[in-house]
């Protein structure tokens, strides 16, 4: 009799894409809710590990040993200033690979000298060391940069916003800027530097020019340190003292690469936001499937009552029900998560990013979906699992 009544494992997945099949539409439309929902969810987390990846990559191209060196402010709030020395100083530390400096100059910098000198556009002038270049990592994207041929010339390079904010694009012609009351020959336009901004909207000219038409003391307003990348945190220490030993407190010294990373930390709660808006999607998901699977119960009572009559247990309809649950849910999830992926490849693609899809993302998305879907046929199973024979095919 036992034999009679056993229901193995192939017959409990054939009784339960049953009501699937024969419900095609509504098995569809369901599968929907939670489609969206691990869609959802897939597509957060691959997108904020696609973003993470390419930052990594660029932090990694543009290296995390790069410091920044500012004068802070002394002891009563005034601006302080770095010694003339400064650079030279800094140079002198067993770890560091080069040092460059920058300037601030009092000027504007226009296309032509028919506009106001009111109007700077935001583009700030810059004096600089000829190794700036090579102490950034930069490039150029037309010419050459400053060199002791040139720098003391007027002769200027153009930050690459800069350059698209006056309308230059090559070096080609030998274009001119009207800087400070003067004409400036274009010699070199950068390539955007992330870890430098600062240089993007500027325009940079020679040292010696800046003290000659300018009369700047040739004190450093920002001191690029490039270090001995396992040396970073020593160097970091030490340059105040040096670079300031009368007054290393007024001092500041930041790492660019920082602020990179940071940009990371700050997606983690709008991915936070996001996983909360997949959940609200995925737990409507779940109500639904309790719903068909209510209705089913309801539709199905002849069914259960026959199934009963010839010898099958309350047990065995919970399992056909819940079963019936769990592949509804299951179709949802492995469909939610082949849809998270392609939005999250069509995303990074656009964006120009690595495409990173966690696996766990993944198996996650699946397990989850599973989850719910077994949660929402506990109900409908144990009341389907109530009904007697009698009751079950009697006309309601």
């Amino acid at each position: 009799m036992s034999d009679a009544i056993r229901l193995r494992p192939g017959d409990v997945l054939g009784l339960g894409a049953v009501g699937l099949r024969t419900r095609r539409l509504r098995t569809a439309l369901t599968a929907v809710g939670i489609a969206i929902g691990i869609a959802a969810m897939v597509a957060v987390l691959g997108i904020s590990a696609s973003s993470r990846a390419d930052l990594l990559a660029e932090l990694d191209e543009l290296g995390t040993n790069l410091l920044e060196v500012t004068p802070g402010q002394s002891f009563f709030g005034d601006s302080s200033k770095l010694p003339v020395d400064a650079p030279a100083m800094v140079r002198r530390i067993g770890p560091v690979e080069s040092a460059a400096a920058t300037a601030t100059v009092t000027a504007s910098v226009r296309r032509t000298d028919f506009i106001s000198p009111l109007e700077t556009g935001g583009i700030s002038v810059l004096a600089a060391e000829p190794n700036l270049l090579s102490t950034l990592d930069g490039t150029l994207s037309s010419g050459t940069f400053l060199n002791a041929a040139t720098d003391r010339y007027p002769t200027v390079v153009l930050g690459a916003d800069t350059a698209r904010t006056l309308g230059i694009s090559s070096v080609a012609g030998s274009p001119r800027v009207y800087l400070g009351g003067q004409w400036f020959t274009v010699v070199g336009i950068l390539d955007p530097l992330p870890l430098a901004p600062t240089i993007d909207r500027a325009a940079l000219i020679g040292f010696p020019i800046a003290e000659a038409m300018f009369g700047i003391d040739g004190s450093a307003s920002t001191l690029y340190v490039r270090t001995t990348p396992a040396q970073v945190d020593a160097v970091r220490a030490v340059l105040p003292a040096t670079a300031n030993p009368a007054a290393p407190t007024e001092v500041r010294v930041t790492r660019p690469s920082d602020a990179l990373e940071a940009r990371a930390a700050t997606d983690d709660a709008l991915t936070a936001l996001l996983l909360a808006l997949g959940g609200v999607a995925l737990l409507v998901g779940g109500v639904g499937i309790a719903n068909v699977m209510v209705i089913s119960v309801l539709e199905r009572r002849r069914e259960i009552g026959v199934r009963r009559a010839l010898g099958a247990t309350k047990q065995h309809i919970r399992v056909q029900f819940v079963v019936e649950a769990l592949l509804l849910s299951g179709l949802g999830g492995v469909t939610g998560v082949l849809l998270g992926a392609v939005v999250t490849g069509g995303y990074a693609a656009v964006r120009g990013w690595t495409i990173a899809v966690p696996i766990l993302a993944v198996v996650a998305g699946v397990g989850i979906a599973l989850l719910v879907g077994a949660v929402a046929g506990l109900y409908p199973a144990a009341r389907a699992a109530r009904l007697t024979p009698a009751e079950a095919v009697r006309t309601t």
